[in-house]
């Protein structure tokens, strides 16, 4: 469980873990702490002291990739199962997704995420139904969810067989987000299998404000070309709309003084629109006024804020305009 100053959530998610219906004496909760600057490290520590089960690790680099790798030398099992500190677990979630694992052919199982509101206000409601939302994730399954067992390109907070990572190899350090994602596309490439199972649900909390949001799907676009050079090539169309949107506008902007190419602009423009405000009035009647005028704001955060990122990380990554930057002080650690 790799974290970082999450005081807030930290309690919560390592109560839901000791609750549940496996075997306590056959776990090991290895929590790997980026040098937290807030109150989790003395929180897990308590946990640690009053549970066995509980071990805080140090990740002085403080990077999630480098703290998942921290937590694989240091486990001890013959399964590993990435778990996020912004999450609450129910009780059969680790179960279901073992015994997932053992009976299928999957080297990767995963559920399905509940995306919850971080507090009460109208906005922290309207970025959580955004992200669970088809127009703010298209169909990234984990999110919207399936009605049945489905093979997928990735799932979050997976659980593995150990001997995956010893044919696969460890998470990339070069990549401060997306880690999951490009060793994801290394495990296909390598003849892995990816189940994403729709009764095994964990509880995510979102980001509390636009902000936050637009930084987080910034750096998701931001690292997006670099996972796909890596991979050499990428596994969804989803991943391109947002950059190819936003190019399209910029560029028909720019263009447009000596190219006929404004009519282009404004097709694209108005279709988006459109399509926004068909789903702010189809959230009007479940979610009230105040949270429908609300995700008009939340959706082009997601897509501008992703969108950007996409662009500026094709000219670093891909351009080799300069090396990448790594400034995981700014960023939070947990998904």
């Amino acid at each position: 469980m790799p974290c970082r100053n999450e005081e807030r959530y930290i309690g919560a998610c390592l109560d839901s873990v000791l609750a549940t219906t496996y075997p306590l004496d056959r776990i090991e909760l290895l929590v790997v702490d980026g040098m937290s600057e807030d109150r989790t490290r003395e929180i897990v520590a308590g946990y640690a002291a009053r549970r066995s089960t509980v071990r805080l690790l140090d990740n002085r680099r403080r990077i999630t990739p480098a703290a998942l790798n921290v937590g694989i030398r240091a486990a001890t099992g013959e399964i590993i199962m990435r778990m996020d500190a912004h999450v609450v677990y129910p009780p059969q979630y680790i179960p279901r997704l073992i015994d997932a694992l053992q009976t299928s052919d999957a080297d990767n199982v995963g559920g399905v995420i509940v995306t919850l509101p971080a507090d009460r206000s109208t906005m922290a409601q309207a970025i959580a139904i955004g992200l669970a939302h088809p127009f703010g994730v298209g169909n990234a399954y984990f999110r919207i969810g399936v009605a049945a067992p489905r093979w997928v390109d990735s799932v979050p907070f997976g659980c593995f067989r150990r001997e995956v990572f010893d044919r696969t190899g460890l998470f990339d350090e070069d990549l401060i987000r997306n880690e999951d994602e490009e060793f994801n596309l290394r495990l296909i490439k390598h003849g892995g299998r990816i189940l994403l199972l729709p009764d095994v649900i964990s509880y995510y909390f979102a980001r509390r404000s636009l902000p936050e949001l637009a930084r987080t799907y910034y750096q998701y676009g931001y690292y997006k070309p670099l996972v796909a050079k890596k991979a050499s090539g990428v596994v969804t169309v989803r991943q391109l709309v947002p950059g190819l949107f936003v190019l399209t506008l910029i560029a028909t902007s720019l263009l447009t003084p000596v190219l006929p190419v404004i009519a282009i602009g404004a097709t694209v423009a108005a279709a988006y629109l459109g399509t926004l405000f068909a789903c702010v009035i189809g959230a009007v009647r479940r979610h009230g006024w105040r949270c429908a005028l609300a995700l008009a704001a939340v959706f082009p955060t997601i897509h501008f804020s992703y969108g950007f990122g996409s662009l500026h990380g094709a000219v670093d990554h891909l351009a080799h305009r300069r090396r990448v930057r790594r400034d995981p002080t700014v960023m939070p650690l947990s998904q």
